[in-house]
Order: C-alpha cells, then structure tokens, then sequence
C-alpha cells in the first residue's frame, strides 16, 4: 500500500455517518474511496456541491463535474450544485462538520501552514484559511515528511493558514492529536516503531506508556 493510500484510509474511519464533510485538493480527495462500508457522508467540494463521488469508472468523467482542484468527480442522485457564495457561507457559517486539507507544515502548537509552496508562484490561500476557521472538526492528512525534512515542526516558517489549532494529523507515518500540551502520538502506521516517529519528527511529542498501529492493514 502507497503512503497516500494508507492515509486516506486512515483519515476515512474518522468520518462518521450523515456528516458534511470537505475534502481538499490533492490527498484528501482519495478518501472519499475508502469509506467504510455502510458510512453514508455527504462530500462538499468548495467550488459549488453537495454529494460528490469518485468517477465511477473511467471514461465516464463530465467536463462540468470538477473538485476544486480541476479533477473529474461523480456526483450521487440527489446532489446539489451551487455557486461559490452559497459554498463558503456553508464553510464561513460553520454547517462543515469536518474538513479534511493537505498540509506543509504542522507545528508543536497544531497549527497548519498549508498555502504557500516555497520557491513556487501560488494564485493564493484559495479557500484553506476559511474552511480550517470555519469547520467543526480539522483533519490535516499529509506525508510526515518532504526532501528529508520533517513536516511536524516545533514552529511553522511558513505563513500559518489559520491561529486555530487543528483537530487531528494523519501522515504515513502516525497519528497526532494537537493539545494545549502539545501533539499527543495516539498510533503509529502498521510496521512502524515510536521510536522511528521520534526521529522523523521535529518536535517532541507526548508519547504514551502504550501507542496502538493504525487499524487498517498495510
């Protein structure tokens, strides 16, 4: 199994019946495959629905039917489609009850930079700042680390998306729950050891007397 779809299996069993639920672009799109059977969500994409599905299969993409990021998305019967003020008075006015965003940076604190690309032109935050401050529930789903460098850090050098501090942090290598204490190790990936978490890390974190493997297969 790939590093991404281990964590977007992962962040799938946060996900619980009849829950609004935002994916954003890149990774957390792929969760949408891996809902556990039975799971009935509605995935809101911030450029205008409710009700959006992988493609069922290929060559069945429509051109009108895109995530925010460009790509080819399904829709359920009974979708709703809507314009981008409707879109974000849903996410501004806190009816999201998760969303689920890629990250660059995660400090010690649980805050998330996750707009600005080092070295590279970017259009701008696009709509990150306003669903990681208006969602109920904050899921980063991200690789643990980028070019040998840990992506949990002490402080964000990047611009932080938003004061607020996140709810929970999937990568491919763990589990962290942001605290007033700091980020707490709750699991760590199947095959790999607290004290390999440890040193792909660049903080502390608050380790367990026990600390589970995530509970899907490798």
């Amino acid at each position: 199994m790939d590093e991404k779809t281990l964590i977007a299996k992962r962040v799938a069993l946060e996900l619980r019946d009849a829950r609004l639920v935002n994916l954003g672009i890149g990774l957390p799109t792929l969760v949408a495959r891996y809902l556990p059977a039975g799971t009935n969500v509605f995935f809101q994409s911030e450029n205008g629905i409710i009700g959006m599905e992988p493609v069922p299969e290929e060559g069945l993409e429509n051109a009108d039917l895109s995530d925010a990021g460009g790509s080819p998305i399904g829709a359920v019967p009974g979708a709703a489609s809507f314009d981008s003020a409707v879109s974000f008075g849903l996410i501004r006015g806190g009816h999201l009850d998760v969303t689920v965003l890629g990250g660059l940076q995660v400090d010690e604190e649980g805050r998330l930079a996750n707009w600005m690309v080092p070295g590279k032109m970017v259009p701008g935050m696009g709509g990150a700042m306003d669903l990681v401050s208006g969602a109920k529930r904050v899921i980063v789903a991200m690789q643990h680390s980028a070019k040998g460098e840990s992506k949990i850090v002490k402080r964000c050098t990047l611009p932080l998306t938003s004061v607020r501090r996140v709810d929970l942090v999937v990568t491919d290598l763990a589990v962290l729950e942001p605290t007033e204490s700091g980020l707490l190790l709750k699991e760590t990936a199947p095959g790999v050891s607290v004290a390999q978490v440890l040193a792909a890390t660049g903080c502390e974190l608050i380790v367990p007397a026990t600390v589970p493997a995530m509970p899907i297969d490798a």
